[in-house]
């Protein structure tokens, strides 16, 4: 028997198969019904599992490790200004919330290549080859999709009403394996 559709979000797609994504704590778990062995551990960060459905994801660093992850939603469920979910010898992806008229903060990557994808909300990019000449602004919204090259200056504003939700892939990685910020200001404490 498949998990009721209705209780726990569900998705279908013809090249990774279906199945819900919900985890739950045992991988045999009857519920699973017929869903592939790899589809099990598909979406290893949900938890807490209850009566009403999925709530709550808990989102880990899964680095090193094969992974798939439904990265729309992650992103728009994360609460956090950033929290890494996959931190690889190469590249490393992190799901990012910013609040309503806050930035990420202008920063550049010396050797970091970054590319980040708005999945809500929309803001203001602002680049530039120095920290004090920003002459690229582009405002970008919902499915947007930002290249930042190594070594140019950077900033993303929200502009909107809600927080802004993002992912962000660094390559190679930019922050250590399992970081987690709850807010800006913990961000920039740990970057200091």
């Amino acid at each position: 028997m498949n998990y009721p559709f209705y209780m726990c979000p569900y998705y279908s797609n013809a090249y990774y198969g279906h199945g819900s994504i919900c985890n739950h704590d045992h991988m045999f778990d009857p519920n699973y019904g017929n869903m592939s062995y790899g589809m099990r551990f598909a979406n290893q960060y949900w938890s807490n599992l209850n009566t009403q459905g999925c709530t709550n994801p808990i989102l880990n660093d899964h680095g090193k490790e094969p992974f798939i992850i439904n990265i729309n939603q992650a992103s728009r469920q994360n609460n956090t200004f950033r929290t890494a979910i996959w931190t690889g010898e190469n590249l490393q992806v992190t799901l990012m919330s910013i609040n309503v008229g806050e930035d990420i903060g202008l920063e550049v990557h010396p050797d970091v290549d970054q590319f980040l994808r708005i999945e809500e909300g929309q803001g203001l990019v602002q680049m530039g080859e120095k920290e004090s000449q920003l002459n690229f602004a582009r405002h970008v919204y919902d499915d947007s999709a930002i290249m930042v090259p190594a070594g140019m200056w950077h900033n993303l504003t929200n502009t909107g009403n809600i927080p802004l939700k993002l992912y962000t892939i660094y390559a190679p990685p930019e922050h250590p394996f399992g970081t987690v910020h709850r807010t800006k200001a913990d961000a920039e404490t740990a970057e200091n």
